[in-house]
């Protein structure tokens, strides 16, 4: 993991994605960002993000015709994610509520270098309820 230089650019994006438990998208951090860096452009906004996500940083949630969405990797919070397909909503899942991963089932010789697991459905929200006229 290479470390990237340290740059108000960089340091704001990082805090307004350690603060967020969203998992924005560029163009929502952008704005966040432009708040305390009036002058930064959504490309450096991009750049910025690429870097974090190559050095580990911080995670991406892709949909196929939706924005990427961010999601910073805080410290010693391991975490997986349940996506509504309803709304677009992502909400966390805490890693360690989860049961073990049969790594047994893998080929031999496969190295695990990250695991990420995503649950898709219906968020409480989105999820049909029964006709209380019945």
């Amino acid at each position: 993991m290479t470390m990237v230089r340290q740059t108000r650019q960089r340091q704001a994006v990082i805090e307004v994605l350690r603060a967020s438990r969203e998992h924005p998208d560029a163009a929502w951090i952008h704005g966040q960002v432009r708040g305390r860096l009036p002058h930064v452009s959504l490309g450096t906004v991009y750049r910025t993000l690429d870097a974090l996500v190559r050095d580990g940083v911080v995670l991406t949630i892709e949909r196929a015709g939706q924005a990427t969405r961010y999601d910073y990797r805080h410290e010693g919070e391991d975490h997986h994610h349940a996506v509504c397909r309803g709304c677009g909503a992502i909400f966390d899942v805490d890693a360690e509520a989860m049961p073990c991963i049969p790594v047994a089932a893998l080929p031999p010789g496969f190295q695990v270098t990250e695991v990420r697991l995503e649950f898709m459905g219906l968020c409480p929200d989105c999820t049909p309820q029964p006709n209380a006229e019945s």
